[in-house]
């Protein structure tokens, strides 16, 4: 006789396979029932196991997939002429930032006082205009969406945002001194009296 499977199942000195007799709770005899040849029954069916999904389950436990491999490969081989004029350069960095630590006192108080110099370089007039023409293109796109909005389109509340500001819009482009259509007063005035006298 074998060993008996999960299920219980034996094979006998003839070959056939049989769960064998056994006892009840109650005292009472249960009889030998024979299985079929090739019957397996659940229990003895061994659990199929699927390679990517054990891996995938035991991604965090240990190295990195073939690192081991990688590390013996690299110590054998010779690096490659690019890995080498990295790693001069890697040196050479850090070469220059240890010697530069001394210098570098000296050059952030000069960088620092540059970008100081540079606000006062610029127009007051020239940054006027910037500004103005940057309100400009809010103002037509927000006239544009207003202009779909009364065609009957619906907008985002992004969009609807944008169409509400429109006062704000032409209030801070009359602050700049320019008109509602982005044109300096001035120039719109001295236009405006050219054509009256015409």
């Amino acid at each position: 006789m074998s060993q008996p499977t999960n299920s219980g199942i034996i094979t006998d000195k003839n070959g056939e396979r049989v769960i064998p007799e056994s006892k009840r709770a109650d005292g009472s005899t249960r009889k030998a029932i024979k299985v079929r040849p090739g019957y397996r029954p659940p229990e003895d069916v061994e659990v199929y196991k699927n390679r990517t999904a054990e891996g995938f389950r035991q991604r965090g436990k240990g190295p990195v997939p073939g690192a081991e491999g990688l590390k013996e490969d690299k110590s054998d081989q010779q690096l490659s002429a690019a890995a080498n004029k990295n790693a001069k350069r890697r040196e050479a960095r850090k070469k220059a930032k240890a010697a530069g630590e001394t210098e570098g006192e000296d050059q952030k108080t000069a960088v620092a006082a540059a970008p100081a110099l540079k606000p006062e370089e610029l127009d007051p007039e020239a940054e006027k205009e910037k500004k103005a023409r940057n309100l400009k293109k809010k103002l037509r796109q927000a006239k544009e969406l207003k202009d779909k909005k009364d065609g009957g389109e619906s907008l985002l509340p992004e969009q609807i945002a944008k169409v509400i500001k429109i006062n704000e819009l032409i209030r801070e482009l009359d602050a700049l001194g320019f008109d509602s259509e982005g044109e300096p007063k001035t120039a719109k005035a001295s236009s405006e009296a050219k054509e009256d006298s015409t």
